[in-house]
């Protein structure tokens, strides 16, 4: 039997930094845990535009579709500003999720205790906070047509259109759900159902397939801009939130925040099962290609390191060893190592980008 596939797309900034870290990760459950994987390795973003003239390559996104899973670092960078809007490196991005129909996007909130004095929060507000935000990924306003600038009269005019079919909104919503049961059980929808037709659509489809296929599961509405509020009024009432495109965009940025750090926060974007029973997949970290510290050893990997696990529990199924990996995240942090985005505290220690990575791999180590 061969072993999974596994695409690595660096990409930009601190990507190839923080991937690095990672490989390393990888290398230790192949050699420690027998489990080795198929890596490969190929360019997104800037670094495939200076290569080749596009942010993505026809080639990187056939091999994209073929392998059991993808991990992306980051895309973009200021030198890239001035490309025409076709070639910036955040298309080669939006073209795998697109072309791959990665159409849930998972982003949890989960405030690690060491860090909770880190949240702009109270402690006692985040401290234990673990929710999870499906985003719909592949429509709405983000890919609606039409959609450009115009020229009306004497004036521009900037369109873009809300757009959602009934089986968007239902696949999405069985996604919600299905991860709800293995959760706790609650899922709260939100949009805007007040004054977006297409809110209205989304409402009535996800309380339809939750009637017909998921009574068992708490579910509850609510107005994306009052859960904006009650995110940082109170975020442990929620458990699994699942919203469009734009919203999604919004409320996971916020809830990122909670935690204290976008370093350490990872993502997953899942698709429909491919013949291995496997669902497509990309997992990359939530946080940009920060080209200012780039180079430096100041780049958190934790975000990096823990959509590897998420890896592990979504496309491997090996959730035991994605606790492992989240556990050894946790101890390293509770031993009081920190990156430059998380200084500030009394009692910790100054590490590396790399630093960090051999800290963790450690922690696995100690975990056998």
């Amino acid at each position: 039997m061969s072993n999974p596939s596994l695409l690595i797309l660096p990409g930009d900034g601190i990507g190839p930094e923080v991937m690095a870290e990672v490989r390393k990760v990888i290398d230790w459950f192949g050699a420690k845990r027998d489990m080795a994987f198929d890596v490969s390795e190929d360019l997104v973003g800037g670094c495939a535009y200076d290569a080749h003239g596009t942010p993505l390559t026809d080639e990187t996104m056939a091999k994209a579709q073929e392998v059991d899973a993808v991990l992306l670092g980051a895309v973009g960078g200021p030198k890239y500003d001035t490309l025409d809007f076709s070639v910036k490196p955040e298309r080669g991005l939006l073209r795998l999720r697109k072309e791959m129909d990665l159409y849930a996007n998972l982003r949890p909130a989960q405030c690690f205790d060491a860090l909770a004095d880190f949240s702009s929060l109270k402690k006692d507000v985040v401290a234990g906070l673990d929710i999870m935000i499906i985003r719909e990924l592949t429509s709405g306003v983000y890919f609606g047509e039409p959609r450009g600038v115009f020229k009306e009269g004497n004036e521009r005019v900037g369109i873009n259109t809300q757009r959602y079919t009934e089986s968007e909104i239902a696949r999405v919503a069985r996604s919600a759900f299905e991860l709800a049961r293995k959760r706790d059980n609650k899922v709260c929808s939100m949009e805007k159902a007040n004054v977006m037709e297409s809110g209205v659509l989304w409402r009535d489809v996800v309380q339809e397939i939750h009637d017909a296929e998921y009574p068992d599961v708490e579910l509850s509405h609510m107005y994306a801009d009052a859960g904006a509020m009650q995110l940082t009024r109170w975020p442990k009432q929620f458990d699994v939130i699942v919203t469009d495109n734009l919203f999604g965009d919004l409320l996971s940025d916020l809830a990122a925040m909670l935690t204290g750090s976008l370093g350490m926060l990872p993502s997953a974007s899942l698709g429909a099962p491919m013949a291995n029973g496997r669902p497509k997949a990309l997992y990359e970290p939530v946080h940009g290609s920060a080209p200012d510290i780039a180079g430096t050893g100041k780049a958190n990997p934790i975000a990096c390191i823990l959509s590897f696990a998420m890896a592990l529990r979504y496309s491997f199924d090996k959730g035991d060893e994605a606790t492992r990996l989240e556990e050894a995240v946790n101890a390293v942090l509770a031993d009081g190592l920190r990156t430059a985005d998380l200084l500030g505290e009394d009692g910790v220690q100054p590490v590396s980008t790399a630093e960090m990575g051999d800290a963790v791999v450690a922690k696995l180590d100690a975990s056998l």
